[in-house]
């Protein structure tokens, strides 16, 4: 009986652990989206979580690093080590025969991003205005979007060629400003669109830019 009790302090502190990032991590959102990253402290985040002060300095170190984890998980959806292309909303874009089909995972993806992170990437994105710290997160954000929505023009080609004229350049600067967190961000936060009538939108556009419908 002991040794299995022993065996299973490990598991329980884990777990432990676990709940506590997951607490700080909700309570510097909370923060973040109210504040803006600068107008949140590590001691407000703390008082946020119920916490010390020193279990943030354990757990994270930095507010940047809590950003980033934070911004890792609420993008990914969960933490599991899974890169943007091996996940569903992508493979499913890639393996649609149709690509009107295509783009609408795309845009699923996406929407289900925004939905879970949208105001999050616009706190970042005007912390990374004032931030020298801040701004290479951002810039990593827009350098993935960017490398995503290359592969996703590449994969829509091999199913429809691209219309005369239009370059591989210019195909992936419409997808990724189109499917940007800004434009979300505009149309669904400060417009008042619903999330469905974005989607609908920009699929529109996007068959008009890149299917030439």
């Amino acid at each position: 009986m002991a040794t299995g009790k022993k065996a299973g302090q490990p598991g329980a502190r884990r777990q432990r652990s676990n709940e506590t990032r997951a607490k700080l991590l909700d309570a510097a959102e909370r923060l973040f989206v109210v504040h803006g990253y600068d107008g949140t402290t590590i001691d407000a985040i703390a008082r946020e979580a119920g916490v010390a002060v020193q279990t943030v300095y354990f757990k994270f170190g930095t507010k940047v690093t809590i950003l980033k984890g934070l911004l890792d998980e609420r993008i990914a959806g969960d933490d599991q080590p899974v890169s943007t292309m091996e996940r569903d909303w992508f493979r499913a874009a890639v393996d649609a025969a149709d690509p009107r089909e295509q783009l609408r995972h795309q845009i699923a993806g996406a929407r289900e991003i925004y939905e879970r992170v949208g105001v999050l990437l616009e706190v970042l994105r005007n912390a990374a205005q004032n931030d020298d710290e801040i701004a290479p997160l951002w810039e990593r954000n827009k350098q993935q979007r960017f490398e995503i929505q290359t592969q996703l023009v590449k994969v829509l080609e091999g199913k429809q060629p691209r219309p005369d004229g239009l370059t591989l350049d210019r195909a992936t600067d419409t997808a990724y400003t189109l499917l940007g967190p800004e434009v979300y961000h505009l149309l669904v936060t400060e417009r008042g669109w619903s999330t469905q009538e974005w989607a609908d939108w920009v699929h529109a556009g996007l068959r008009h830019h890149l299917l030439d419908e």
